[in-house]
């Protein structure tokens, strides 16, 4: 090549642009620019696919941020979009496909998002508006820009979104979401795992050994490790409570089985609550299906939830889009705030508000003899407050955790509701159970658990599921929770117990929507492991991820007058 045309193609790319990577094709229905390189503010440059209708312009555009490779020529999305008008961009994240840099999940998408966004808007072909799209990942690189508020950014549609990669992907409730952090962490990484090999690559223990022989792309899943509470490290890798920054319309849409479940619904309801900008406090929107991380479809786990369950979400993109960057009525400013889907009766509703304001949070207390372990034990579940009643103990061993089975997953176990009954049989699940209904019982919001325990460890965790428990006697789950001792008051450090002294904790099991049917039954389990969901609590009281021993504890449950453990639930009057 000679200098001076070298020096020119130099040039263009530090402007953002690459010659060599324009070469249109006729055949195709739009113009398509490959591997478009767009340059951040470090002189790092990203990748982009860029899609244009052959006439006209300049247009609103759609940007797709996405790790897990850009849409290409022959994607049906920008295909769709260009006939309607609509230029797209689907960009390489940093470190991956095309785009220069190192890849470290989380840490750069919140600049670079924005200053793809202000790229985009001083291009020719654009009319300075953007909405930004995608799932999963790609729902995270929309909620990490926003804050940024780049002037050309107009609305966003995130699906199955996180926005806090501590508390929604690494630690919730103080344990490590294993399976997610070190599966999904694993496969993003280039590490090549065969799926028989997990089990057992999930019981390696010490965790701060796990990714040691897998290479320096690993080095992000040890420092997870490093990290195991909340901070600087951690709020470099989220949006850290800057919600009253964005100001833009929000379509979120997740699924009541979904890794981001709550992560949905709590997005928008910060924005709507702290956001400074008029339009962006008034235009919040989710839709919750009875889905896991692929939205839009009948069945979940081992449940069919009927035709009313299928949804075309890609046609809801679009009327959000075509309101906002075109100016077109769809009807969007008609939308309900809040569009559920209430498993039970299978039906669509819409509502006002998250939680809903006519919640009645109700107590249903734990009650036994001391025999609750197993599903043939005493532990019951009522409304009635407890009087005097012996505690129920078990072991916990974690060389034999509990299995995680269905419930709000990603990598490794499968998600949604599964017949819970073989869990049920261990004696470290204690399952309390109330009488069959007499009339419909509606839980729709958030759900906890109170729970007053002791251990004779110096740390340890507590699980708790809710289930619906069918006529037939199955059992399944609705959704669940965990707490590590240390970390049983978030607003203060962590610390560990004192063995044998008692505690309040309060378990977080997210969120759901269920009518429990007459004749039906509700049902809680409680106990100290759901492996490989969560990473093992030791007992050992020892510092996060050093552990290669084991130490069994001794829990115990109480369940009295002065110490009344309870499920508190969101009931909907009927």
């Amino acid at each position: 090549m000679k200098p001076i045309v070298a020096r020119i193609l130099l040039l263009l790319a530090v402007l953002g642009c690459d010659l060599r990577a324009q070469a249109p094709d006729a055949n195709l229905p739009f113009v398509f620019e490959k591997n478009v390189m767009i340059p951040m503010r470090d002189g790092t440059r990203l990748a982009a696919n860029i899609f244009r209708p052959k006439e006209g312009g300049p247009f609103p555009v759609i940007l797709q941020r996405t790790p897990y490779g850009k849409m290409g020529e022959t994607a049906g999305l920008p295909r769709n979009y260009c006939a309607r008008g609509y230029v797209v961009v689907a960009q390489d994240c940093r470190g991956r496909g095309a785009s220069q840099g190192r890849w470290e999940p989380f840490r750069h998408d919140a600049d670079d998002g924005f200053d793809t966004q202000e790229w985009i808007g001083r291009q020719p072909w654009c009319n300075g508006k953007i909405g930004t799209s995608g799932a999963s990942y790609v729902g995270w690189t929309q909620w990490a820009a926003a804050p940024r508020g780049s002037k050309h950014l107009v609305c966003m549609v995130p699906v199955v979104p996180f926005s806090d990669a501590y508390h929604e992907i690494a630690f919730p409730g103080g344990a490590l979401q294993l399976s997610l952090c070190f599966g999904w962490g694993a496969s993003v990484a280039g590490i090549k795992v065969p799926p028989y090999q997990w089990p057992l690559r999930f019981l390696k223990l010490p965790l701060n050994d796990f990714a040691k022989d897998d290479g320096p792309q690993a080095f992000f899943l040890r420092e997870w490790v490093e990290h195991p509470t909340y901070d600087d490290y951690w709020r470099a890798r989220g949006v850290d409570g800057r919600y009253d920054l964005v100001t833009v319309p929000v379509l979120n849409i997740g699924g009541w089985f979904d890794i981001f479940s709550k992560a949905t619904l709590d997005q928008v309801n910060a924005v709507r609550r702290s956001s400074k900008n008029p339009l962006a406090h008034r235009h919040q929107y989710v839709v919750m299906g009875p889905w896991g991380h692929s939205v839009g479809g009948q069945k979940t786990g081992q449940l069919d939830f009927g035709p009313a369950a299928r949804m075309d979400t890609s046609r809801l993109e679009a009327s959000w889009f075509d309101y906002w960057l075109k100016g077109r009525d769809t009807g969007v400013t008609n939308w309900p705030a809040v569009k559920i889907f209430v498993m039970g009766e299978n039906q669509w509703r819409n509502e006002s508000e998250w939680p809903l304001a006519r919640t009645r949070y109700t107590p249903w207390y734990l009650h036994s003899q001391g025999k609750a372990a197993n599903r043939d034990g005493d532990g019951q579940l009522t409304p009635a407050a407890p009087g005097a009643e012996p505690s129920d103990t078990f072991t916990y061993d974690p060389a034999n955790p509990v299995t995680t089975l269905g419930g709000n997953n990603l990598f490794g176990p499968l998600a949604g509701p599964f017949d819970q009954s073989t869990l049920e049989d261990r004696p470290d699940v204690l399952v309390y159970t109330s009488a069959p209904l007499g009339k419909a019982v509606e839980v729709t919001g958030p759900v906890k658990m109170i729970l007053y325990a002791a251990s004779t460890a110096p740390d340890t965790d507590f699980t708790a599921k809710l289930l619906d428990v069918h006529p037939d006697g199955k059992a399944y789950n609705l959704c669940d929770g965990i707490i590590r001792a240390r970390f049983r008051e978030p607003a203060q450090p962590t610390s560990l117990i004192k063995p044998g002294q008692t505690y309040r904790y309060e378990i977080d099991l997210w969120v759901t929507s269920n009518l429990f049917r007459p004749g039906h039954r509700i049902r809680v389990h409680v106990s100290s492991s759901n492996f490989p969901r969560f990473d093992r609590n030791p007992n050992t009281g020892h510092d996060f991820g050093v552990d290669a021993e084991l130490a069994k504890a001794t829990q115990t449950i109480f369940h009295d007058r002065d110490r009344p453990s309870h499920l508190l639930l969101p009931v909907i009057p009927r």
